[in-house]
């Protein structure tokens, strides 16, 4: 797997190529890529590798919570890793703007939630799932790679979760991949792809250590 240190900076593609295998994964969110399919309408799409630069993380202690969204938080039921293949499935809704999860995501990612890598927040009212996240967890490093929401605020309760959950457990680093002008009003920040590598090496380094 390339370094993405070896990129031209501002441009955010690496590499083709690959698998969506357990140690590939691994090995590619360590070193600051993630995956996402070049065409996801064709049934073998290739996979391509991504490090964007400027590259979107949430700092821990600036996550913005509206009174509007406290208020929300109050409405909802919320759980962790109870529901992940329903998070994921319905990340992966069809009809959704610029859907990229395939069905080889939804199992390769499955598979990591039951190595144990991959966590999901939900979102249920009444019983129902009405919004959640997903993403993949490396020591002091969370992934976030997407959400949904079928009611109001129900994502963004999900990622009020998540932010308490990393807190709690010592996480350093929540990557978000691209800001985005609504992850950006919850204080979403973008970073260049140095100062991100080196936040990454620094929030991996137990798992360094160890492995």
């Amino acid at each position: 797997m390339p370094s993405p240190a070896d990129g031209r900076p501002g441009v955010d593609l690496v590499a083709l190529g690959a698998d969506l295998e357990p140690g590939t994964l691994l090995s590619a969110y360590r070193g600051g890529l993630f995956p996402m399919p070049i065409d996801p309408a064709k049934k073998r799409s290739k996979l391509a590798w991504y490090s964007p630069d400027p590259r979107g993380v949430l700092p821990l202690d600036e996550l913005k919570v509206s009174k509007s969204l406290r208020r929300s938080r109050r409405r909802y039921d919320i759980t962790m890793n109870q529901a992940f293949e329903s998070v994921i499935t319905a990340c992966a809704e069809p009809t959704r703007d610029g859907r990229w999860i395939t069905s080889d995501f939804v199992r390769a990612y499955s598979k990591m939630f039951e190595l144990g890598w991959a966590h999901s927040v939900e979102t249920w009212e009444d019983g129902r799932l009405v919004g959640g996240l997903y993403g993949l967890r490396i020591d002091n490093f969370f992934a976030g790679e997407a959400m949904f929401h079928r009611a109001t605020d129900a994502s963004k309760v999900a990622l009020v979760e998540l932010v308490e959950w990393l807190r709690s457990t010592g996480a350093e680093l929540l990557d978000v991949q691209w800001a985005t002008p609504h992850l950006a009003s919850l204080g979403v920040v973008e970073v260049a792809r140095p100062d991100y590598l080196r936040r990454l090496q620094q929030a991996t380094r137990v798992v360094a250590e160890n492995d």
